[in-house]
């Protein structure tokens, strides 16, 4: 078992019984693991106790970073930002494909694709000659299905597996060092301009905050679209890297997640642990 699966197993246990507020030894029990080996596991994968990492999944936590988000959002549009202070997080550039290239379905193309680890499991990351094309999460490291995947969307390309380089992707993306110490990465995706449209909203939500889908459509201008945008971010192909986990219900519901709930309840509470981590070591100066 990887350690994300037993992080996975984790938040599933502490989702169902957070009433019960469980304590460490009880915890450690659920994983196999003792209390003292948990406690480390845990604060080097999110940063903070399960304590607080329960908090983070509470319905109230997701509510209050809601308010947060809209303001972080719309002030991070007005200035033309990807979002302030992102020390932990992604600077993404994307590119949409041309009707040209959408009908030439990657025709003489190599795409370089490979399995990685992540903090949140196992993923296929795949890259074209534009940018990262294709980035999930998956059970498995089978070939067949993964090339199943990508050429849902890019049908006549040729792919190439190389694991070490997906490794080096992975580094890249899920690293927590500053953004501005790195080059930004393009993204290259095909789908509609509605769909464009709400992928590079995505873009603008900070880490650590979250918006609902009826602020996404207000954002990218179609107020009453709240079900068109639920769609075009289930179509999302680059999961983490357009952050379609930062969208939930206007409830405070974190909802479903294409790559499954635990993942996203899991990548939402691995960045709130983040920025609260950059706040305090801010504060600490």
């Amino acid at each position: 078992m990887t350690d994300y699966e037993r992080i996975e197993q984790l938040i599933r246990y502490l989702d169902q019984h957070r009433h019960e507020q469980p304590i460490l030894s009880t915890l450690a029990q659920q994983i196999q693991l003792s209390p003292h080996h948990l406690h480390r596991l845990f604060s080097r994968w999110a940063g903070i106790t399960p304590k607080s990492f329960l908090q983070s999944l509470t319905v109230a936590h997701a509510k209050q970073l809601l308010e947060q988000g809209k303001s972080v959002l719309d002030a991070s549009l007005d200035v033309g930002l990807s979002g302030p202070s992102r020390l932990h997080d992604l600077c993404v550039t994307l590119e949409a494909a041309s009707p040209g290239e959408i009908k030439l379905q990657g025709a003489n193309w190599t795409i370089n694709a490979g399995f990685a680890d992540s903090p949140f499991g196992a993923c296929l990351i795949a890259t074209g000659p534009r940018g990262i094309c294709h980035l999930s999460f998956v059970e498995t490291r089978n070939q067949q299905a993964a090339s199943a995947a990508i050429r849902s969307d890019w049908k006549l390309a040729n792919i190439h597996w190389d694991d070490g380089f997906a490794k080096e992707w992975a580094d890249q993306i899920f690293a927590t060092d500053p953004v501005s110490s790195r080059e930004p990465l393009k993204a290259f995706v095909q789908g509609t301009e509605f769909q464009v449209r709400v992928w590079r909203a995505l873009l603008q939500i900070p880490q650590g905050a979250v918006v609902s889908y009826g602020q996404v459509a207000e954002t990218v201008g179609s107020r009453k679209a709240s079900r068109a945008v639920g769609s075009a971010v289930g179509q999302n192909r680059l999961g983490y890297l357009i952050p379609c986990h930062r969208v939930i219900r206007e409830t405070g519901v974190l909802g479903d997640y294409r790559w499954g709930s635990e993942r996203k309840k899991s990548m939402l509470a691995w960045e709130t642990a983040a920025k609260s981590a950059s706040a305090n070591e801010v504060a600490s100066l």
